[in-house]
């Protein structure tokens, strides 16, 4: 038995067969005659989901897992990060957290974050499959006049269960993820190198993140730091055409939450407005291009969407460090929004030489990484860790294919 999908900018269908032979899908009317010169020119996309009708049951049952929050779900995310990426979890030796002295922290210091289990466990579990990522979630410690330190972050949830920017206090942030977030955790802390921090300008990295406090998490370009070439980041089953399909559903399901997403952001890469995703693949087919080519078009740092500027978890941090002077001089030819976690973490920006961490980090691991974990039951590992300079037009040409997750030179 094998179940197909049939789609159009304009709408997506399904059926299934039980029988070998020749089987016909009646379309008994077009939405409207843009639907029509769409499929006259551009046919329908086909999708037979992989193994069948079974198999495609046996794919949910293997995904569904991931977003649960049991300890099914966290060993469902642990098993699919090792099979699928090749990634490790080796559990550390108790207290799996640290006692941190915070004169030892400095504003610019860098968290990376990887949730395991629940909500945002299984979204990241696929982000981090799709981009080579080992960490799903970032922040960023300021330290005020005083010396009292915050954590800047994009993605915290408020009273009202809204993803905004916030700028906490680090007690409130640290009580939370010690005590509170259920997805369980796990934190490394990676500071600056010395002659980074040197030139971090502090005034400039506060005025940013005040400037953007409040304001939500960064939707509109949240999948396009992923998606940099017309093939190269495509982990199988997906392609653009199964991408456009997601966003087709989602447009018909959710409107606006379709809007949120992607149509500003497709619109900010055509040089329109108000389109909706039927209308922009259409335009898009009008110039001589493919959906496959708009998705690759970087995305621009200074785009102002309808609710604001539109920042991530880690283009949050990376533009903090833009304002802050860290991509100086290139800064200009730098689009931070382009850039995932991986390539966040793999910028040499960070302390190189284990003698200066602090006394605190890594204390009751046998293993002693170059930075250091301060939450998690199971090791961090961060390939590629600090081995990057900034290089004109970063991160914008990048494939991005699992299990290696092969990367070409200044691509």
């Amino acid at each position: 038995m094998d179940l197909y999908v049939f789609a159009t900018p304009y709408r997506v269908t399904w059926d299934y067969y039980f029988l070998s032979r020749e089987h016909t899908l009646e379309i008994k009317e077009w939405q409207d005659k843009a639907e029509y010169e769409y499929v006259k020119n551009r046919g329908i996309s086909i999708f037979l989901m992989q193994a069948g009708m079974l198999g495609t049951l046996q794919a949910l049952w293997d995904v569904f897992p991931l977003f649960t929050n049991t300890g099914w779900g966290e060993n469902s995310n642990i098993g699919f990060l090792e099979k699928h990426m090749g990634a490790t979890f080796e559990e550390r030796p108790q207290p799996w957290f640290t006692n941190i002295s915070v004169d030892d922290v400095h504003s610019g210091d860098f968290l990376a974050i990887s949730k395991i289990r629940g909500r945002w466990g299984g979204f990241e579990t696929l982000e981090k499959w799709v981009s080579g990522a080992y960490a799903g979630h970032t922040a960023v410690c300021l330290k005020d006049s005083e010396g009292k330190l915050w954590i800047g972050e994009s993605g915290h949830e408020n009273e009202k269960g809204e993803d905004i920017i916030a700028i906490v206090p680090w007690d409130e942030w640290w009580d939370f993820e010690l005590n509170k977030d259920d997805s369980n955790p796990h934190i490394a802390y990676l500071p600056l190198h010395p002659d980074v921090r040197a030139k971090f300008n502090e005034t400039a990295a506060w005025e940013y993140a005040l400037s953007m406090a409040g304001k939500p998490y960064g939707y509109h370009n949240m999948i396009f730091s992923w998606i940099d070439t017309i093939g190269g980041n495509y982990p199988p089953p997906l392609d653009a055409h199964l991408v456009a399909s997601v966003m087709t559903v989602w447009s018909k399901i959710q409107p606006e939450y379709a809007a949120n997403m992607w149509n500003e952001a497709l619109n900010k890469r055509l040089g329109t407005q108000g389109l909706n995703l039927s209308d922009i693949l259409v335009e898009t087919e009008k110039r001589g291009s493919s959906f496959d080519e708009l998705l690759t078009i970087p995305e621009q740092d200074n785009w102002i969407y309808s609710d604001g500027k539109s920042t991530s978890c880690i283009a949050f941090v990376l533009e903090l460090y833009k304002e802050a002077g860290l991509f100086d001089p290139i800064a200009d030819s730098i689009q931070v929004t382009e850039f995932t976690i991986k390539d966040a973490y793999s910028l040499k920006f960070f302390e190189n030489d284990s003698s200066r961490l602090p006394k605190w980090c890594n204390d009751a691991d046998d293993v002693k990484l170059p930075y250091c974990q301060i939450k998690g039951k199971y090791r961090m590992e961060l390939p590629g860790y600090n081995s990057m300079d900034p290089y004109i037009h970063m991160n914008e040409r990048c494939p991005s294919m699992p299990p290696k997750y092969f990367r070409p030179q200044n691509c």
